[in-house]
């Protein structure tokens, strides 16, 4: 039976948690983000601007843009150096994001996901996501934010608004005030929400 055995470690178990360096994902409905079934390229453009404005590109970010095939080619020109995932019918960009969630080993690749999407069917990846210590955001439309996936999250930035869900307001029960530095996420295994970091 072989092994592999690294420089600085002994040999690893099977299935045992790699270390990586802190990096983010990111998962984008573009059509959910631009709150059009299907968004023009200055829409999908908009959505970027806001979008970054809110959460910068670190250099080893992963970013999954997903759409239907009729708004692929905006969502392609208008957010470049994406990875594009595809999926037509109803809730098809979810699904194809779901797929990411569910299927590529995500909570031991990154410490930081982005949820570019109001939609409720994120909320239980995104709670098995904060349970494993992945810190949680999610950016999404005011009037398309869903109760359970803010619940959910870690962290809410409106982006009609570009402005962080306070934890006080109904959607945040029962949760503390605990401002962080804007510059500096929390340490893994701390959940709590950030308050104030964030305006346009």
């Amino acid at each position: 039976m072989l092994r592999t055995i690294s420089w600085d470690q002994g040999p690893q178990r099977a299935g045992a948690r790699r270390r990586f360096p802190p990096r983010r994902l990111h998962l984008v409905d573009i059509e959910n983000l631009a709150g059009d079934s299907r968004p023009s390229l200055s829409q999908v453009r908009e959505a970027l601007g806001l979008y970054a404005d809110c959460l910068a590109f670190g250099a080893m970010d992963q970013v999954e843009v997903a759409s239907s095939h009729l708004t692929l080619l905006n969502a392609a020109l208008g957010w470049p150096y994406a990875h594009y995932r595809v999926r037509s019918g109803p809730d098809g960009a979810d699904l194809a994001l779901l797929d990411v969630l569910r299927h590529e080993n995500v909570a031991n690749r990154f410490t930081h996901v982005a949820i570019g999407s109001g939609d409720h069917l994120f909320a239980e990846e995104a709670a098995y996501l904060a349970a494993r210590d992945v810190w949680v955001t999610v950016v999404s439309r005011r009037r398309s934010l869903s109760s359970q996936l803010a619940q959910a999250a870690h962290q809410v930035i409106f982006l009609d608004t570009a402005r962080l869900r306070l934890p006080n307001s109904p959607l945040f029960p029962k949760r503390s005030l605990v401002p962080l530095p804007a510059d500096r996420p929390p340490a893994r295994g701390g959940r709590f929400p950030v308050v104030s970091l964030i305006s346009k």
